[in-house]
């Protein structure tokens, strides 16, 4: 798919499906651990197209739900994981217990550090699924509340410079 294809699959896209399909495509992107859809880049260009609030709002939601998969499979492993990776969850153990969870949880969440490991481990130590939710999309809504207005800013910049209009 060339560039120019992927625009305008792209504005399509948005114009069937909105804030609806950021949510969804985010969704989607946080809950597939094995292999990850880059959601991101739909955060940039439809920040550029869409409120860049709500867009970040819409993407947000989607990926607290996503990153549920991987604080389930930790649940759901805990005893074959424990057993398998016991000196490595030592480790991680630690920071959840001192309190840094919270905050680990966000960091990882706003950043392209891999969140799905900290849900996992998350799952694993029985951290508070409260906790869990309202950090991750903490984190999340940093992350695309910043990608969603640079592509507010950005994206009429980049498209230019490629020469495709919408």
């Amino acid at each position: 798919m060339s560039l120019d294809q992927f625009f305008l699959w792209a504005e399509k896209f948005i114009q069937n499906f909105g804030y609806w399909g950021i949510f969804f495509i985010n969704l989607i992107g946080c809950a597939s651990i094995v292999f990850p859809l880059p959601a991101t880049i739909f955060v940039f260009i439809f920040g550029g197209i869409l409120s860049p609030f709500l867009v970040a709002l819409s993407a947000s939601l989607g990926c607290v739900i996503g990153e549920l998969v991987g604080y389930g499979l930790g649940r759901g492993g805990k005893l074959i994981l424990e057993k398998k990776y016991k000196q490595q969850l030592d480790l991680g153990k630690k920071w959840f217990e001192k309190g840094q969870g919270f905050l680990m949880v966000v960091l990882f969440a706003a950043t392209p550090l891999p969140d799905d490991l900290v849900g996992i481990l998350g799952g694993i130590f029985g951290y508070n699924i409260k906790k869990f939710i309202l950090a991750s999309f903490l984190g999340k809504m940093i992350m695309n509340t910043i990608l969603a207005w640079a592509g507010f800013y950005g994206i009429s910049w980049i498209l230019n410079i490629l020469k495709f209009n919408f």
